[in-house]
């Protein structure tokens, strides 16, 4: 029987899988309330017990997530209260989090505005290769872990698109698309090589994966953020650099793109990833009319419409668990079975693991 580690490497390389795979993502909110209200159990720390563990997910993220922003470990405190804090990062972002509760950050205010800042206080501080960016110990110990219970390791991280958004914010961003995509050439430029240069040296010295995922919400519940023509022109060619880099360590590369990415579809196919994540139902996006398309180009993880998940209708979460899974199938897709997103507190331990059940009766290929 193969191992996790065999399964994910088989699907991603278009080989014989004995299996459909199995990941998802749990928020810790949704963890903790298993753990306070549903007997999830948890580990020596008293935290909820990992999920990966627990449920025995086929992959297991291991390190990555360098320190990418300009002024490296940087946190100002702007504003705090009993429910929220407001950080100034690296970048010269500031950002509104929850303190107690998962949450997207409310955007408050840039100082990354202009070319001219850019290129005055921020870009002069990522164009040498820093090691103290790297926990490359962390990622050493956790590929070592990964190793030995079976799993696809794999190193995670945003890129270009996130990373423009949590340092000049959606608007500067979006409106110099169009009024000075030179600029967004340069930061792309320099960006691309940072993340070279630093990969290059946590694969050397803190181990080779067996993957690696970049994190790129492209889109919203309507569509792309921008033209497909626009993210051709400027995003990208620095997304193909970065696969056919991390292809030359023979590591296959998933994008994790949130939103409407169907327009997408084909230059995420051009630039070379193996894999696709999550595929947003609500955003239009259909796992299995892709499988149909693209089965031949990508692998699949994810696609199973959270609402389902939610729901507590165990009848509607089998008919979806059927119809996904033969449809993937049917379509001779590559596919790693999750959600179209993640698992919400809105979701109960019960419910998830029944839909997990579902899938273990028909995960095998025939």
């Amino acid at each position: 029987m193969q191992t996790s580690s065999e399964v994910i490497d088989s699907l991603l390389r278009k080989k014989p899988a004995e299996r459909i795979g199995l990941h998802d993502g749990i928020w810790g909110d949704t963890l903790r309330k298993w753990t306070d209200e549903e007997g999830y159990p948890r580990d020596e720390n008293g935290n909820p017990a990992s999920p990966v563990d627990y449920f025995n997910f086929d992959l297991q993220g291991v390190g990555g997530w360098f320190d990418k922003l300009p002024i490296r470990a940087h946190e100002e405190v702007v504003e705090e209260t009993e429910e929220w804090i407001t950080r100034r990062n690296g970048a010269g972002a500031a950002l509104k989090y929850w303190k107690h509760k998962s949450g997207t950050p409310e955007h408050i205010d840039f100082r990354m505005t202009s070319r001219t800042v850019w290129e005055r206080d921020y870009r002069p501080l990522l164009t040498e290769l820093d090691r103290e960016r790297l926990n490359i110990d962390g990622a050493r110990q956790a590929l070592q872990d990964a190793r030995e219970k079976g799993r696809w390791a794999f190193y995670g991280d945003l890129f270009l698109w996130e990373l423009m958004r949590c340092s000049m914010g959606d608007v500067c961003m979006l409106e110099s698309l169009i009024l000075d995509p030179d600029w967004i050439h340069d930061y792309n430029r320099v960006y691309t090589d940072l993340y070279k240069a630093h990969y290059a040296l946590l694969i050397e010295e803190g181990g080779k994966p067996d993957g690696v995922w970049i994190y790129e919400d492209l889109g919203y519940a309507n569509g792309l953020y921008c033209s497909p023509q626009t993210f051709a022109d400027l995003i990208f060619p620095y997304y193909t650099e970065l696969v056919d880099f991390f292809h030359g360590y023979d590591l296959p590369v998933v994008l994790h793109a949130c939103g409407g990415i169907t327009d997408a579809v084909p230059q995420i196919v051009d630039a070379g990833f193996d894999g696709l994540n999550p595929m947003q139902a609500a955003a239009g996006c259909d796992v299995i009319a892709y499988a149909e398309e693209y089965g031949d180009r990508l692998a699949f993880f994810g696609g199973l419409d959270k609402i389902v998940f939610e729901s507590g209708d165990r009848d509607w979460m089998r008919r979806e668990v059927d119809r996904i899974i033969s449809g993937i199938k049917t379509a001779g897709g590559r596919y790693v079975f999750g959600s179209d997103h993640s698992i919400s507190t809105n979701v109960s331990l019960a419910d998830f693991q029944y839909v997990i059940d579902l899938y273990r009766e028909q995960m095998w290929y025939d």
